[in-house]
């Protein structure tokens, strides 16, 4: 069976099926996070899709000890950390980018060289990633009475082992490695037997660099065509960071990639987060989040463990809590999985912070956000109408793709309206609309130019911030 008739020469019944009718929305993601941080190993400058905590501690490594001193914390490493606080919020599905210091002194990586008997160097491999995690690699290479050379790798509980009699086929299995690259095999050297191997001098890493603004918004470029819904920059403050994230929020949404970014104020004190970080950061894609947050640091020991972190861990925690909420649903009273508040504002400085729309965590039966805000004062105040609007923009583009090439007639516009009106209408189903008016048409000069005009007018549901109550007494 044909679907578009062809050439109607032999006899014969010819059927054209026009599917237009059953094109529909397909799903649209809502909890994708994407985040930038640096680490101790993992892939440089690629983006790596996670699953759990679990699955970012083998892929990123630990993180270090945080510093006590506020001086040292740019040099501290923050993409596990911040993982960490997103899993714990209850992300499911997260963009990952490891990012380093691009200045004069790029990050290395742990290098061996393996050699003859007579110290001819046959071949060398490096860790797979750069960072000072490669400098726990243990290599030892013994020779069989066979002739046969068996390279061993140990990092951790991790071991492998390799066999080769010549220094090609040697090569050849540690290609296969998961914990180091062959780099420079000496082609004319193949039939050699290898013997020994030797560490280089010059060790991985090193980790503690600050990354730069620059080294960030590369970092968030290759997250700009990824199907995120919600960005963090981990150990970044909204007064150094903002420009750099409503940069990437612009070209994200130009991409048609729209996405809500959450960063954490850049000190607990109201003042200074009005001073400094409010007038950098008003977006409503931008949500600012205060104050910092009591967690457990896996790299002490001792019976205390727990440290104050700034409030850009607490946008993570948030950022994962928000994964998990349906667009419509509002972050206002939701509960965040935290141990304890670096401060706990009263009344009056949580007004300040609202005022100034600052999303801010206290304590109240747990601890709960008190107003999911984004940093706008018009109409996307709201965490939960931005959301709406950016799912209704992604389902409207999922709807109307499929009908790009068709023909430009009643009948194509007629399905492609009753495409449209079935996703709206669930949208209304489930709580996101109240209502919507929608209107598919084209004039003559528009079907000539291949246009077809979709008019939309969309009305989101509003959470309840504030209850007010009269009572009348008799």
């Amino acid at each position: 069976m044909s679907e578009t008739i062809g050439e109607t020469i032999l006899p014969g019944t010819y059927i054209e099926v026009r599917a237009e009718g059953l094109i529909g929305v397909s799903g649209i993601s809502t909890g994708n996070v994407g985040v930038v941080g640096t680490a101790n190993r993992g892939p440089l400058a690629e983006v790596t899709v996670l699953g759990s905590y679990s699955e970012a501690l083998d892929t990123f490594g630990s993180y270090d000890r945080f510093p006590d001193k506020e001086s040292d914390r740019p040099s501290a490493l923050t993409l596990t950390r911040t993982l960490e606080q997103l899993f714990k919020g209850g992300a499911s599905s997260v963009y990952a980018v490891r990012i380093a210091n691009t200045g004069s002194t790029p990050m290395a990586s742990a290098l061996w060289t393996v050699s003859s008997a007579t110290d001819v160097a046959l071949f060398t491999f490096s860790a797979n990633s750069p960072g000072t995690w490669g400098n726990d690699i243990v290599a030892q290479i013994s020779v069989g009475s066979d002739g046969v050379t068996l390279l061993e790798l140990v990092f951790g509980r991790r071991k492998e082992r390799f066999l080769g009699a010549t220094a090609l086929e040697l090569a050849s299995a540690v290609a296969s490695s998961q914990l180091v690259t062959v780099v420079a095999p000496d082609v004319t050297n193949n039939d050699i037997a290898p013997t020994q191997v030797v560490k280089s001098t010059t060790p991985g890493g090193p980790n503690g660099v600050p990354v730069s603004k620059t080294d960030v918004a590369a970092g968030l470029d290759l997250l700009v065509r990824q199907p995120v819904n919600l960005v963090v920059v981990g150990g970044f403050d909204a007064k150094t960071i903002a420009g750099t994230l409503l940069a990437h929020l612009e070209a994200s949404e130009n991409e048609g990639r729209e996405r809500v970014a959450l960063v954490g104020a850049s000190s607990d004190d109201p003042k200074t987060i009005v001073n400094a970080d409010v007038a950098a950061a008003s977006n409503p894609r931008l949500v600012l989040v205060a104050p910092g947050i009591v967690a457990d640091d896996a790299a002490r020991t001792g019976a205390d463990t727990s440290v104050d972190l700034p409030p850009a861990y607490t946008a993570a925690l948030v950022a994962g809590k928000l994964s998990t909420l349906a667009p419509h649903v509002s972050l206002t009273n939701k509960d965040v999985p935290a141990d304890d508040l670096t401060i706990d504002y009263d009344r009056s400085k949580q007004k300040l912070l609202l005022m100034n729309q600052v999303l801010v965590v206290h304590k109240e039966l747990g601890l709960r956000v008190l107003k999911g805000i984004t940093t706008d004062t018009g109409a996307f105040r709201q965490i939960s109408v931005r959301r709406i609007v950016d799912y209704a923009k992604a389902g409207v583009r999922l709807g109307s793709n499929p009908y790009i090439g068709k023909l430009n007639n009643e009948r194509v516009r007629g399905a492609l309206k009753a495409t449209l009106d079935g996703f709206l209408s669930d949208m209304v189903a489930r709580e996101m609309l109240t209502s919507y008016k929608l209107d598919v048409s084209a004039t003559r000069a528009q079907e000539i130019a291949g246009e077809a005009l979709v008019s939309m007018m969309l009305m989101p549901t509003f959470s309840i911030d504030v209850i007010k109550v009269v009572m009348t007494l008799q």
